[in-house]
C-alpha cells in the first residue's frame, strides 16, 4: 500500500528531526522552509523541494507545519502563497507549532471554508524526543481528522491525546509550558545552590532523581548543565515566546500566574543578553555562574 504524500513546512531543530522520521517511515515528502540550505539533509534523503508553502501543500494528503510564531503560522497557511492557496489542497493541515489558541481556531475556520480540516498539534519532548519518535502530541480539532492522522502521529510520538475542538491542543501545550518553565526555575536555583555549596553534581543528581524531585528536566537537562552543555534542544527565545502566549492566555482567563511572570522575565533577560539561541537549560548556567552574567539571576559574590 502506497503511503500518502506529505507536505512539510519548517526545518528547525524539531521540524528537521520530525521530518526525517516521516521520510524514514516511507512517506513521500515535499518540504519548504525559508532557507533552502536548512532542508538540504531532507532533500538529500529523498524529499522534494517546494518553493512556497502552497507548493509544499499542493497534491498532498496532509501538510504539516512547525514554525516559530503565530504570525508565521498565519503566513504559511493563510498568506498569499500559503497552503490554502494550493491548486489541489490537502485534506488535513497539521500545525505542530506552539502557537496561540486563537490562531489555531482561525486556521481551522479557514481550512473548513476551503474544504479541508485543520489540527493544532503542538509537541513536547525536545530534540531527543523528536529524533527518537517519543514526543507527546497534544491535539485539537475534528475527531475525523485526528483519526486519519493517527498513523502519522504514531511515527512521531508515543503519547498522542485528542483534547477537543480547535485550539484545545494549544491550550494543553500552554499547561505543559507552565510546568516546564516552573521546573526550569527550580532546576536553575537547585543547580546554583549545588554549585555554591561545593557539592558533587553527579551524586546530588543521583540522589534527587530517585525521589520526589525526579523529573524530565533533572534526568535530561541537569546533566547537560553540569557538563557545561548549553546547546539547544529547545531555544531560550522559543520558551520566552511560549511564556508570552501563556501570560496572554492567563490574562484572558483572569489568572495572574506570578511564577510565569518571573519565568518570562528570566528568559527575556537571557534573550536580551545574547543567549536566545542557547538551550533552555542556559538559565541554570547563568544562575550557577557557569554562563555569563545576567543581573538579578547570576550569583552575587561579596
Amino acid at each position: 500500500m502506497t503511503s500518502p504524500r506529505i507536505g512539510w513546512i519548517g526545518t528547525g531543530v524539531m521540524g528537521n528531526a520530525m521530518a526525517h522520521r516521516v521520510l524514514r517511515a516511507g512517506y513521500p515528502l515535499k518540504v519548504h522552509t525559508r532557507t533552502k540550505s536548512k532542508a538540504q539533509s531532507l532533500i538529500d534523503s529523498g524529499a522534494i523541494w517546494a518553493d512556497t508553502p502552497a507548493d509544499a501543500a499542493n497534491g498532498t494528503a496532509v501538510c504539516c507545519s512547525i514554525v516559530s510564531l503565530p504570525s508565521d503560522v498565519q503566513q504559511v497557511h493563510l498568506g498569499e502563497h500559503g497552503t490554502l492557496q494550493a491548486p489541489t489542497k490537502p485534506e488535513i493541515l497539521i500545525d505542530f507549532t506552539t502557537s496561540s489558541p486563537g490562531m489555531a481556531e482561525r486556521l481551522a475556520e479557514h481550512a473548513t471554508a476551503h474544504g479541508a480540516m485543520a489540527l493544532d498539534a503542538p509537541v513536547s519532548g525536545g530534540d531527543v524526543g523528536a529524533r527518537e519518535g517519543r514526543l507527546s502530541i497534544m491535539v485539537g480539532g475534528p475527531e475525523a481528522a485526528f483519526q486519519s492522522a493517527q498513523p502519522l502521529f504514531e511515527h512521531l510520538g508515543k503519547t498522542i491525546v485528542h483534547h477537543g475542538e480547535p485550539g484545545a491542543g494549544q491550550r494543553a501545550k500552554l499547561v505543559n509550558q507552565i510546568l516546564v518553565a516552573g521546573g526550569m526555575l527550580g532546576l536553575a536555583e537547585a543547580m546554583a545552590f549545588c554549585e555554591q555549596s561545593g557539592l558533587n553534581h553527579e551524586r546530588v543528581l543521583q540522589s534527587v532523581s530517585a525521589g520526589a524531585a525526579g523529573s524530565w528536566a533533572v534526568d535530561h537537562l541537569a546533566p547537560r548543565v553540569a557538563q557545561g552543555d548549553f546547546d539547544p534542544g529547545f531555544f531560550v527565545a522559543h520558551l520566552k515566546k511560549d511564556l508570552g502566549l501563556v501570560l496572554e492566555a492567563g490574562a484572558d482567563l483572569g489568572l495572574p500566574l506570578p511564577a510565569m511572570q518571573l519565568a518570562f522575565k528570566a528568559y527575556q533577560a537571557l534573550s536580551e543578553n545574547g543567549m536566545g539561541t542557547l538551550g533552555t537549560q542556559a538559565l541554570a548556567g547563568v544562575a550557577s555562574g557557569k554562563l555569563g552574567e545576567v543581573p538579578g539571576f547570576s550569583p552575587q559574590h561579596s
